[in-house]
């Protein structure tokens, strides 16, 4: 049998963007996109541009950035939505309007309020009006998986009519059965007039562990497109996870005899990429991309690892980008020794990203002997943000005892020039620290969420916080490295403040005038 090539639509930046604490801004957008390029994935679906006007910005973005794959755009099937997407698409090289309506009686009667006859309508004029603007047209049928069959045969059947050259069949809310989805998949292939000129694209979610297992049963039924997200991230239990789909898809070729057009030694970078951005770290034990995925403690294990790799692994850790290998760098090395290694990592960095990458390391070299890859890494992370630093921190002072109340002293800087300090007190040093933030910035923040990751091991070990803040109902995730876990902890809390500042454009207020 010939190999077939799947097609890899990563929907990371719309669907998984909309995972509660993974919003990203324009710059993070774009930043992400063109690592999915360099992953080589073959459609990116940008953003929803009608949602609002951030989506639309960095639709229109990255249809302009990134120019091999085909760039995708989410739309309703109304008008308005149709034309705005198709305004965000006008510079793509491959455009693709994405357009969908709810199929199921679930969502008909209850979300829709609209009939079958008046569903079926509405799909006639959107797929017809998209057509009409782009040659490329992608309709889905949202909650297929709990839509009347035959209902289904209907829909597609006019969608096909109107022009659509994609068909997606969604698992919207993660409730099929692998079986059951492969039945689906051919009961359409038997049913639709016109499917074998077109494209079957599955859209599986995660609520019951089986968004990965149900997109390979529709890829072995004849679906030929998989929509995906990087790391599986995605509304609640989050989607089919893109890298356990290109990675099973290449183990497994004996028995689903599919290729893709994914670089996989790219895997594991982009999922650092997305960590990055969001601060959301994968689990331990997650499947290719988890630290723990080629990690072996069993001793029968490691004998077995020892007479042979393949005893305990399926795949090497080179494969997805993983290096087992690990340069270890000191205060004495240099600027091309440090710009190699960042260029290994897959962050390969300008000359002024490097002149501020190597202050860094030279500053984490004189409180740790050795660097490894993990603290090269948390610089990238913490210290080559894309977010302008309206506010950079100067100094930092705190103080706390079992018999005395915290207290924090900040100085800090505006990009208008000027510094001012102040100082509050607080439950703890880390508390004392953002109320001295807030003083200072005039913003008021509530944390969500804060939590704290040692990058490495031993007692000087690089500490990496990661927060969520709320500033008048704009959550914000921030992150921010250091020995000392006070002054990550006061990185991560400026870099949310920053973030929300960056987004109001233009009400950026100045330093609050110290009473001090």
């Amino acid at each position: 049998m010939g190999t077939e090539r799947i097609t890899i639509f990563d929907t990371t930046l719309r669907d998984g963007e909309q995972s509660p604490g993974c919003s990203m801004n324009l710059d993070e957008k774009l930043l992400m996109a063109r690592q999915l390029e360099a992953l080589g994935v073959d459609v990116i679906e940008a953003g929803f541009p009608v949602s609002s006007d951030d989506d639309f910005a960095a639709v229109q973005a990255i249809a302009r950035a990134c120019r091999k794959p085909i760039i995708a755009a989410l739309c309703r099937t109304i008008p308005k939505d149709i034309d705005r997407a198709w305004e965000a698409l006008q510079e793509a090289a491959r455009p693709r309007i994405h357009t969908f309506l709810a199929t199921s009686d679930i969502h008909l009667a209850h979300k829709l309020k609209k009939t079958r006859a008046e569903a079926i309508e509405m799909i006639r004029e959107g797929v017809g009006r998209a057509k009409s603007l782009c040659p490329d047209v992608e309709f889905s049928a949202e909650d297929a998986t709990r839509s009347d069959w035959d209902y289904l045969v209907e829909v597609f059947t006019v969608a096909i009519q109107a022009g659509a050259t994609v068909l997606n069949v969604p698992d919207t809310v993660g409730y099929t059965v692998p079986e059951e989805y492969s039945k689906l998949i051919h009961f359409l292939r038997e049913r639709v007039p016109g499917i074998e000129g077109v494209t079957i694209s599955v859209h599986c979610h995660n609520d019951l562990g089986l968004a990965v297992a149900n997109s390979l049963s529709a890829v072995a039924a004849g679906a030929r497109q998989v929509e995906c997200t990087v790391n599986g991230i995605g509304e609640r239990a989050g989607n089919a996870a893109l890298e356990e789909v290109v990675m099973a898809l290449s183990v497994r070729r004996d028995t689903m005899p599919f290729a893709t057009g994914v670089n996989q030694e790219a895997i594991y970078r982009t999922s650092q990429t997305l960590v990055n951005i969001t601060g959301i770290e994968v689990q331990p034990n997650k499947a290719i991309v988890g630290k723990n995925a080629f990690a072996h403690e069993s001793g029968i294990h490691q004998h077995g690892m020892l007479s042979h790799r393949s005893t305990y692994e399926i795949m090497t850790p080179e494969s997805v980008g993983v290096r087992q290998t690990h340069l270890v760098l000191g205060k004495h090395s240099g600027r091309h020794a440090l710009a190699k290694r960042f260029e290994e990592l897959g962050y390969p960095l300008g000359r002024s990203e490097l002149d501020k990458a190597y202050k860094l390391f030279t500053k984490l070299s004189d409180q740790k002997k050795e660097i490894f890859d993990e603290d090269l890494l948390a610089i990238v992370r913490d210290g080559l943000t894309h977010i302008p630093e309206t506010f950079k921190l100067r100094a930092l002072q705190a103080t706390a005892g079992t018999a005395m109340f915290a207290t924090a002293l900040v100085t800090l800087a505006s990009e208008e020039g000027g510094e001012v300090t102040e100082t509050a007190m607080g439950d703890g040093p880390v508390n004392a620290v953002f109320a001295a933030v807030d003083k200072l910035t005039g913003l008021k923040g509530r944390l969500l969420d804060f939590r704290i990751h040692a990058v490495t091991g031993g007692a000087d070990a690089v500490g990496e916080v990661f927060v969520q803040v709320e500033f008048d109902g704009v959550t914000q995730g921030g992150k921010g490295a250091s020995t000392d876990i006070v002054e990550a902890s006061l990185r991560a809390y400026l870099n949310a403040t920053n973030k929300v500042l960056f987004a109001r454009r233009g009400t950026v207020p100045a330093l609050v005038e110290s009473k001090h």
